[in-house]
C-alpha cells in the first residue's frame, strides 16, 4: 500500500518524466519545422532565381532518397509544401499579421524555461567544403504552435491569411490533430466562432468572451440522421459518439459529466439531457436537446434547470451555470425576442446533419486574434 507520502513523491517523479517528455516532443517539432522551413527557402530562392523548375525539384527529391532510403517525408509534393509554408509566412501579408498581433518572427522556442534555468542559442556551423545559404527570412516563433503536418493541412485548404492564421492558433489551443483539424475545417470553424451570435444579456454580462467561445451551429453529421427522427435517437447517438461530438464543441474546453443529469426541485425530479464543465469558464454548461424547431417556451425550460444548478449543484469556486439549448433549427427572429429579457446565461444553436460545402469568409480576427493569443 502507497502512503501518501510516498504517492505525492511518486506524482512528483511522474511529473519531471511527463514535462521532460513534452519538452523533448516540442523540440523535435521546433527542429522538424525550422528544416522544413530552411529547405523551403532554399527551394523557392532557386525557382524565384530561374535556376530550377518542377523537373529539377523531383530530381532533388530522387538524390535525396537515392543517398538516404531510410529519409521520409522529401517527396515532390512535400518538397512543394515546404516552398509555401516558407513563402507563405515570409510574405509581406503575414508581416502585417505579425505585427498587428504581436507574433514574433524571430526563431525561438513556444517551451519556456523551468525557473532557475538559463537560455543557450547552440549556433550550428557549416563543416568545411559545405554550401551555405540560409532563407532570406528567419523563421517565425509563430510557426512553433503547431506541427508541420498541421501547417500542410492549414495551407492546402485555407486561402485567406485570416483563417490560416485562425487555425494555426485554434489548433494549438485546442491541442488538434490532423484528422480533428481536417474536420474542423471542413466544418467552418472560423466562420463558426467569428460570426455574430444571438445570445442572452445574461451571457454576454457575465462571459463577455463568450462569442468567441460557442458556436451557434454544430455539425452532426456523424450520427447519420434521418431527416426524421427522435430526440432520444439524436442523444443516443451523441453518446456514442462523445468525443467528436466533444470535438465540435470545443475539444480542450467541455468535459462530460454525465446524461440525463437529475435535479430535485419541489419533490420532483427533472433531468438535463446533457451536463458538461467548462474548463475556462469554469462552470457548469447545460446542453437540452430538441429535435424540432426552437420554441420561445424552451427558454423557460432551460432558465429552470441552471437556477436548479446553481443552487444545489455549482460549487462555491464555480462560476454561473451556462444553458444551450441544441435544436435542429431556429428562427432568429423569435430567438431573438425570447431571449431579449433574459438575464441568465443562455444560447441556442442548431445542429446541422450534413456538412454543407464551406465558404471562406474574408474576414480579420480582431474577435479571435487578442483572445485565443492571451
Amino acid at each position: 500500500m502507497i502512503t501518501r507520502t510516498k504517492d505525492g513523491e511518486f506524482q512528483h517523479v511522474l511529473d519531471i518524466i511527463s514535462g521532460r517528455r513534452a519538452r523533448a516532443s516540442q523540440a523535435v517539432n521546433d527542429e522538424v519545422l525550422l528544416c522544413a522551413w530552411e529547405v523551403g527557402g532554399f527551394v523557392s530562392q532557386r525557382i524565384k532565381d530561374g535556376g530550377w523548375g518542377s523537373k529539377i525539384v523531383t530530381e532533388l527529391s530522387e538524390y535525396l532518397r537515392t543517398q538516404n532510403p531510410t529519409l521520409k517525408g522529401y517527396g515532390r509534393s512535400n518538397i512543394y509544401n515546404m516552398v509555401a509554408l516558407y513563402e507563405n509566412y515570409s510574405s509581406r501579408e503575414f508581416e502585417i499579421y505579425a505585427a498587428k498581433y504581436n507574433l514574433n518572427r524571430q526563431t525561438a522556442s513556444i517551451v519556456q524555461p523551468e525557473a532557475g534555468q538559463t537560455t543557450t542559442t547552440e549556433i550550428v556551423q557549416p563543416l568545411a567544403g559545405q554550401f551555405e545559404q540560409s532563407p532570406a527570412v528567419d523563421m517565425p516563433s509563430f510557426l512553433n504552435l503547431t506541427t508541420l503536418t498541421n501547417h500542410t493541412e492549414i495551407l492546402n485548404r485555407c486561402k485567406s491569411m485570416e483563417e490560416q492564421v485562425f487555425y494555426v492558433i485554434y489548433s494549438w489551443k485546442e491541442r488538434l490533430n490532423k484528422l480533428e483539424l481536417r474536420r474542423c475545417i471542413k466544418t467552418d470553424t472560423f466562420s463558426a466562432l467569428a460570426k455574430k451570435k444571438i445570445l442572452s444579456k445574461g451571457m454576454i454580462t457575465v462571459y463577455p468572451n463568450s462569442p468567441v467561445l460557442f458556436k451557434d451551429e454544430i455539425f452532426v453529421d456523424f450520427l447519420g440522421l434521418p431527416q426524421k427522427h427522435s430526440e432520444k435517437r439524436l442523444k443516443t447517438g451523441i453518446l456514442d459518439n462523445m468525443k467528436t461530438f466533444i470535438l465540435e464543441l470545443g475539444k480542450e474546453d467541455f468535459v462530460f459529466i454525465d446524461k440525463e443529469y437529475p435535479i430535485n426541485v419541489g419533490g420532483s425530479v427533472f433531468k438535463i439531457d446533457l451536463l458538461f464543465f467548462h474548463r475556462v469558464l469554469q462552470c457548469l454548461v447545460a446542453i437540452e436537446l430538441k429535435a424540432g424547431d426552437f420554441k420561445p417556451k424552451d427558454i423557460g425550460q432551460l432558465e429552470f434547470y441552471l437556477e436548479a444548478l446553481d443552487r444545489d449543484a455549482k460549487k462555491t469556486n464555480e462560476n454561473p451555470s451556462i444553458g444551450i439549448l441544441l435544436c435542429r433549427s431556429a428562427n432568429r427572429s423569435i430567438v431573438e425576442y425570447a431571449m431579449s429579457r433574459s438575464m441568465s446565461p443562455t444560447m441556442v444553436a442548431e445542429y446541422k446533419r450534413k456538412l454543407v460545402p464551406k465558404e471562406v469568409l474574408q474576414k480579420t480576427l480582431d474577435e479571435l486574434g487578442d483572445f485565443f493569443l492571451t
